[in-house]
């Protein structure tokens, strides 16, 4: 979609705007780039991604740092358009000679928390696992505007109010950064019009059904008559609200420093010593810390009274769409939802690492140490889940043991017991996650051997 054709006044516009969106992206990254850096661009083939993606393309040319950029495309299959948008994003790319992943993904329609919701769970999910250091999107100061009324009107807390964030961390994956967050959309559709940009339209966009379309056709507007510089205000409230979100940061930093135990997790005797409000604040900041969205204030409030009521071998569990909260051993773990187990043998043929339970099964070359790797030629390698009356002999000259006793004098908590990855050589037990390598094919020093190493999700 090219732009109409511009008088010399608005060409100086739209070169001004040209320069400051580009100068904009030039210092955002100027600092956070290194050599070798790898840039992925949440492309949905829309206006705003369209020119972040073709303005960080001038940059990797232009820029005293190069970096490696590339691009992924979520297909939701919600639009019977889904296929061309993937398809226009395809030829866009090729165009701007970027690699572009398109990733087809599965959104659950029943969810309680609307379609919109689910399609933003799953679109951030493919974006933790994109093989970069940085994953830019397209939000911009309009964006940010709506994003606080949104939230202040769903009675969000300073976080939620605080708006979206230019930078924050994924618990799996490469940093999200928004370097348009602080460019009005005016700047960015003058962009487009002087490079002749296509970008393709969501039909869904007009649906007023959904409240952000809601705000943004049917409140906003009559609210700038009013209020001229009502989206100016409120993103610098976002400013304001982003500032009391670092300051309750900090204070739920000291308090969890103060509260870790020798594992590092929070103990419970000193996390129901805290004032209400500042548990709360824990809470939330630990959740978010997991990747996950803050709970509901009805959620935190049923937690703290069964935090405060468990006693020291009780095993509590509460749930949000995002994940759980656990307490094993009377210490809180902040878990994400429990991933599928394998149903059947996963061989292993000698590759790096293995699919398993949302995470992985590395095997790193090692000398001395792990698995010894003559050892595994007598037969099949596969993982496998439990199966029940597994024994292991994590040491030598200990009796074989149960995996019941091993997970419980290793403190495995009962939830992660299910999902452990079990590595047999033919019909032997060779290694299990969390508890180790079985004596019998222990590598000596100085021998090759396999180090497996489970992470979990």
């Amino acid at each position: 979609m090219a732009g109409p054709k511009s008088s010399p006044c608005t060409e100086r516009s739209q070169a001004d705007s040209t320069h400051r969106l580009v100068n904009k992206l030039a210092a955002f990254f100027a600092a956070r780039l290194k050599p070798g850096s790898r840039v992925c661009v949440g492309l949905s083939g829309g206006l705003d991604s369209v020119v972040l993606l073709h303005a960080l393309n001038r940059l990797v040319s232009s820029t005293d740092i190069p970096f490696a950029l590339t691009a992924v495309h979520v297909h939701h299959g919600i639009s019977p358009n889904a296929d061309a948008w993937a398809e226009f994003c395809v030829e866009y790319c090729q165009r701007q000679a970027v690699p572009l992943s398109v990733v087809h993904v599965a959104v659950p329609r029943c969810g309680g928390d609307g379609l919109e919701a689910a399609a933003r769970r799953v679109r951030h999910d493919v974006f933790a696992k994109c093989d970069a250091d940085w994953l830019a999107l397209a939000h911009h100061h309009d964006d940010q505007a709506e994003t606080v009324l949104l939230n202040l009107l769903r009675g969000a807390g300073i976080a939620g109010a605080a708006g979206m964030r230019a930078e924050r961390a994924q618990p799996y994956g490469p940093r999200l950064v928004r370097p348009l967050l602080d460019v009005p959309r005016s700047v960015i559709k003058d962009y487009a019009a002087e490079y002749s940009l296509p970008w393709i339209d969501d039909e869904s966009n007009g649906d007023l059904r959904y409240r952000r379309n809601f705000l943004r056709h049917a409140v906003l507007p009559p609210l700038k008559v009013k209020f001229p510089g009502a989206q100016q205000a409120l993103a610098r409230a976002a400013d304001h609200f982003a500032e009391a979100a670092a300051l309750l940061d900090e204070l739920a930093a000291l308090d969890r420093a103060a509260l870790a135990t020798s594992t590092g997790r929070i103990g419970l005797p000193g996390f129901n010593a805290l004032s209400p409000a500042r548990a709360r604040n824990l809470l939330r900041f630990e959740w978010r810390a997991a990747g996950h969205r803050a709970p509901d204030s009805r959620w935190m409030d049923e937690a703290l009274r069964q935090l405060a009521t468990s006693g020291a071998q009780a095993e509590t569990c509460l749930s949000t769409a995002d994940g759980e909260l656990r307490l094993y051993r009377n210490e809180l773990y902040f878990c994400g939802p429990s991933p599928t187990v394998p149903d059947r043998p996963l061989l292993w043929a000698g590759e790096h690492e293995l699919p398993w339970a949302g995470g992985r099964v590395q095997f790193v070359p090692v000398i001395g140490r792990g698995i010894r790797a003559s050892s595994l030629a007598d037969g099949a390698v596969f993982l496998r889940s439990r199966q029940g009356g597994e024994r292991l002999q994590p040491t030598a000259g200990r009796p074989r043991r149960s995996l019941r006793n091993l997970c419980q004098e290793y403190a495995v908590p009962p939830w992660e017991r299910v999902r452990l990855p079990y590595l047999w050589c033919g019909e032997r037990l060779v290694w299990v996650g969390a508890l180790g390598v079985d004596s019998a094919f222990a590598c000596p020093p100085g021998q090759a051997g396999f180090d497996p190493v489970w992470e979990s999700c």
